[in-house]
């Protein structure tokens, strides 16, 4: 499945703005960092093909331009909201015990735990540092400050919503609204921001700017539930990760947390001792799968997934954008709740 073009057209600089706040930083620490961004090898030996898809930095850079201005000059704050994606996923990959992303191992099976949490703070930092370049690109001190205060409140909620995350893993009462709320926070708080960053940094319009954050929160709940489907029901030569990985995690999605919802009798009793389970095994794993088939999961976050995408394109529709830019944002869009890996 082809990326849309939008990832291609903003990529070279997104990558150059990303190695000039990590210009001149040699200490073995940025090492870590430059392999998480898929730049080097573990021995510091430059690679290729084992970057990030950058989509937030491309949703800011795009909204930017959707609102007639000029991208370039969104550039350090793209690079910010790039940088503090990447350190919660070292952070994530820490807390789930991943061993791999991106088809490589984790930071923290490299280099050990600890310092990998000081690899994340770091890049923690240098979000902050590269959004201080906005004054070299001629942006406002008023908006310099409202774009700083947006982005950490997005990165408070990420966290907040991490937190949540965990909490459930041992929990089996979790609601349908419980989940939302919290992907509300992990996962749409920083796609959300993106998009009302790119609008700030190309506007004044403030109907624009909180129209262009609305349509973010919807994009960010779609997103998070096509992963949620892809970490069950996913091509592991696609995905990276193997069939039914987030039931070997017991991780709290929602196809899962639908199926505690409606399930009945034995098939209700069987799911929660499955999951009361420290390790959950393969034949688990299976009937898990026969649970969620038997009351349509698969079917159910399809159209969740869709019905958040649906909402997000009659935003962008209702909004006053340049015409090109907007058929973009909804291509998109529609990328996202429809790739494969």
């Amino acid at each position: 499945m082809r990326l849309p073009l939008a990832f291609e057209r903003y990529r070279s600089e997104i990558d150059a703005e990303l190695r000039s706040v990590l210009a001149g930083r040699e200490s073995p620490l940025y090492k870590m960092i430059r392999y998480h961004l898929g730049w080097v090898d573990e021995h510091g030996h430059s690679v290729q093909g084992s970057a990030g898809k950058c989509l937030r930095p491309t949703l800011l850079l795009l909204a930017c331009e959707a609102v007639g201005g000029t991208w370039h000059k969104a550039l350090p704050a793209a690079t910010a909201v790039e940088l503090v994606h990447n350190f919660s996923l070292i952070h994530d990959d820490i807390q789930d015990d991943d061993r791999e992303r991106r088809h490589r191992p984790t930071v923290w099976s490299i280099w050990g735990k600890p310092q990998a949490i000081n690899a994340g703070d770091s890049m923690h930092t240098l979000a902050d540092v590269a959004l201080l370049r906005l004054g070299d690109q001629g942006v406002a001190p008023e908006k310099q400050h409202r774009a700083r205060r947006i982005l950490s409140e997005a990165c408070l909620r990420l966290v907040e919503g991490q937190y949540y995350d965990i909490s459930y893993e041992n929990r089996l009462d979790i609601a349908v609204d419980d989940y939302l709320e919290m992907i509300e926070m992990k996962t749409e708080a920083l796609i959300a921001c993106s998009l009302e960053l790119g609008a700030l940094l190309g506007s004044d319009d403030e109907a624009v700017i909180r129209g262009l954050f609305a349509c973010g929160r919807g994009l960010g709940l779609a997103f998070q539930i096509r992963d949620d489907f892809l970490g069950i029901w996913g091509n592991q030569q696609k995905t990276g990760k193997p069939s039914g990985s987030d039931i070997r995690r017991k991780k709290k999605s929602l196809p899962i947390v639908y199926a505690m919802e409606k399930a009945r009798g034995k098939s209700k009793r069987e799911l929660l001792n499955i999951y009361r389970k420290d390790v959950i095994e393969v034949q688990d794993v299976d009937a898990v799968q026969g649970i969620l088939d038997a009351l349509k999961a698969r079917s159910y976050t399809q159209e969740a997934a869709h019905n958040y995408l649906n909402r997000t394109l009659e935003e962008i529709r209702g909004l006053p954008l340049v015409p090109s830019a907007a058929l973009e944002l909804e291509e998109l869009a529609c990328f996202l709740v429809e790739r494969d890996f």
